[in-house]
Parts: structure tokens; sequence; C-alpha cells
């Protein structure tokens, strides 16, 4: 089976477009400001996509662009001024940034309640406490977006042995206590993991999010596996692929999302949801 995220966020699209219908027939039209430092390619890349999807849903959606040598006063100032803006609903800032600024003191400067990325540490301990995951509860958007991937397609995570290839802040970490809600038994492995094949040849659901070009081989997967590939790599010919050797393992385990047009729309898609549920918690909406 082949996991589309591209599908998924189609349909998630339709019901967040309804959601900015009702919104705006209250007058409330939720507002999202990204700042970018410099013009990294790939950061320029996402952003612009980000701001298609916000014309593409009808909200708000403005860049603040800063001088790759701004300084992290500035950007903290700049923060901390759209922190005060009642009309700023969301704030997001492209990581990653230029070595010169700290990017935990960034994350922790967002307003909580305008942290659309969820990155702020109490957004993230609220995921870690979490009994249940509530609607108006901002999620990580990679991890959540995987998570309504599964759910869509029907497949179980309840009970299953899941397996995370990645320990990060963005997707490894939070990712896992998604899953531990979702009641699955959870493993989170990493480069100093060892046997790490044999490991994730054992879990039902693998998760690839280590940031290494096709370095999921057959060895690693077992035929009733579902594989998510959260990898986003260019191969030796330059050309977009993930950490999983799709062409090797795709034909071999039971379902695998592709890249490009798995995890990443709905990486989108959820920050869409978040702003939403920002928006929505900031006018007492229900």
């Amino acid at each position: 089976m082949l996991i589309s995220g591209k599908k998924v966020s189609e349909a998630i699209f339709d019901s967040l477009k309804k959601e900015v219908e009702i919104l705006k027939t209250k007058n409330i039209v939720p507002s999202l400001v990204i700042v970018r430092v410099g013009d990294d390619p790939a950061s320029v890349t996402y952003v612009g996509n980000k701001l298609k999807l916000c014309e593409r849903l009808g909200v708000n959606g403005k860049l603040i662009r800063l001088e790759p040598a701004a300084t992290q006063e500035e950007l903290v100032s700049l923060i901390n001024e759209l922190n005060k803006d009642n009309q700023v609903n969301g704030i997001l800032v492209q990581l990653p940034l230029p070595k010169h600024i700290d990017e935990t003191i960034i994350c922790q400067t967002i307003s909580p309640d305008k942290d659309v990325d969820c990155f702020n540490e109490v957004n993230v301990g609220k995921l870690w406490s979490a009994k249940k995951i509530e609607n108006n509860l901002i999620l990580p958007c990679t991890p959540a977006g995987i998570i309504q991937l599964l759910k869509y397609y029907n497949l179980n995570i309840s009970g299953e042995d899941v397996v995370i290839v990645g320990r990060s802040n963005i997707v490894g970490k939070p990712l896992a206590a998604l899953f531990l809600n979702e009641n699955a038994t959870v493993t989170i492995c990493h480069s100093r993991t060892k046997d790490l094949a044999n490991k994730c040849a054992q879990a039902k659901i693998l998760v690839a999010a280590i940031g290494k070009p096709k370095f999921i081989t057959k060895e690693f997967t077992n035929p009733n596996q579902i594989i998510i590939d959260v990898g986003i790599n260019r191969d030796e010919n330059g050309k977009l692929c993930g950490d999983v050797d799709y062409e090797n393992v795709s034909e071999y385990v039971s379902a695998i999302s592709p890249v490009p047009g798995g995890v990443g729309p709905m990486t989108i898609i959820m920050l869409s949801s978040n702003l939403i549920t920002a928006t929505k918690k900031q006018h007492h909406e229900n």
C-alpha cells in the first residue's frame, strides 16, 4: 500500500477550509506571520509553500524577512512585538537560523499561544503530560501529520511495536509522545543504537527520521511492516529521496510513504491546523 500524504492532506484541507469559513462569519480571519532570517534556498522554498497554502485556505499569511546578519536581540525584539499584536494569531520562525542566533532562546520567546510549530517548552510539556490529545492542543506538525496518515488509512497503532529512528526535538521525541498516547509500544533508536537493523526489523511500524539518504535497506524491514519515511535528502544524482531505499524496500513491505508526496504535505497542512486551533483559542471559540 502506498501511503499518500498528498491525498490525506487534501482531505484535511477541505475540513480546515470549512472551519475558516465559519470563523469568517464571525469576522475572524486567522493570521500567520513567518519570520525568515536570510535566504537559505530550502527555507525560501518551505516558506513559499506555507504562504501558498495560507492563500488557498483564505487565511492571512505574511513574511517578514531579516538580513542574514540580523542579531539575536533584533529577532527577539520582533517576536515580542508580534506576541503583543492581537492581529497576529500564529508566529513561525523558519529554521535553521544563522549560527550566531540561539534557536532554543528564539523558540522560547514565541508565546505558547501563538507557537504554531509546537517548539515552545510549555507546549512540549503539555504534549508529554496530556492523558489524551484534545482538539485544542497545539501539536508538532510532522509528528501529528504522521499519526493522521496512519489513521486515514485505518492502520492500527494501539498495541503495536513502533520503532522511530531519530531522536530530534522536531520529529523523534514528540512523535514518541504521540504514539504513546495512541497506546503503542515505542522504541527510539539513533546513531549510537546497537544492532540497529535487527531492532528495526522487529517493528510493525517503522519511522525513518535519521537524515541519511536511503539508509534504511531491506535488512531493516519485514514483510508485514508499515514504513513512514520522514527524510528529505538528495541522492548521488541530485534527485529527492528519503531515508529509506524505496526501490528495494517498497515491493517487500506491507505499506510505505513515498518521498516526495508522503510526510511533506502533511507537515504543512498540520501547521495550518495549528494556526486555526490557536486562532480559536485566542477568540475563545470551541
